[in-house]
């Protein structure tokens, strides 16, 4: 009697779950955008029927991009009606200056000496920036100056304030295109500060340079809460 035939282990389906998430990261990435260059301002309502239109993909993995926007306190979800955008409220912004005005003022002072390869790289992004406001691109133009002050914070060598300053990275770019869309002559300005913190790292001043920053994160503070000129 011939033997058995050896058993056939069965073919599993393909998964769905790493398309579902490839589809909720789309959608995660094309809002985050969106309301960080201010495409989506504070005050809109988004549907999750126009978002998964506009990324090209179902509702569900729409409502789980949805739900990570909201626990980052960039949406309030409203069951059957979509996502509010939420506004940056003046308490969020007094929080991120005094933040960044002690992380900054400190890790520039532990900067100095600056090494030839930090200067060398905020020179090349302060030529970066200006090659942005030549082009228009707030958006970037904000990139490009938020770089320069982690390139700072990254300089310290404290990892710990490094893995502090990132969190604040969103709020800082969305509050930084905004004041460069409110106030288009702040551009300059941010540049010719931005230059002069550079001077003062050139020079080993730490002095200066932390007063630098704290004049410059300050007037920002100001702008963006609309108190200042």
């Amino acid at each position: 009697m011939p033997a058995p035939a050896p058993a056939t282990a069965p073919v599993a389906a393909p998964a769905s779950a790493p398309v579902a998430a490839s589809a909720a990261d789309r959608v995660y990435r094309h809002v985050k955008e969106h309301v960080l260059d201010r495409r989506y301002e504070g005050g809109t309502l988004l549907t999750e029927g126009g978002l998964a239109t506009a990324v090209g993909v179902s509702r569900t993995p729409v409502r789980e991009a949805l739900l990570r926007l909201q626990a980052e306190g960039l949406l309030r979800l409203y069951p059957k009606k979509g996502a509010l955008v939420l506004p940056v409220s003046a308490q969020e912004i007094a929080d991120v200056v005094e933040t960044r005005l002690l992380v900054e003022e400190f890790t520039v002072r532990r900067a100095v000496p600056a090494p030839p390869a930090l200067l060398d790289r905020l020179e090349a992004l302060v030529g970066e920036q200006r090659r942005h406001a030549a082009a228009g691109d707030a958006a970037a133009f904000s990139a490009a100056d938020r770089a320069f002050h982690a390139e700072i914070v990254r300089g310290s060598g404290n990892a710990i304030l490094c893995g502090l300053y990132d969190q604040l990275r969103d709020r800082q770019l969305r509050m930084g295109t905004a004041l460069l869309h409110d106030r288009p002559d702040r551009v300059e300005r941010s540049l010719a500060e931005h230059a002069g913190i550079l001077a003062a790292l050139r020079a080993g001043d730490a002095e200066a340079a932390a007063a630098a920053v704290r004049a410059h994160v300050g007037r920002v503070g100001e702008l963006v809460r609309g108190t200042g000129r």
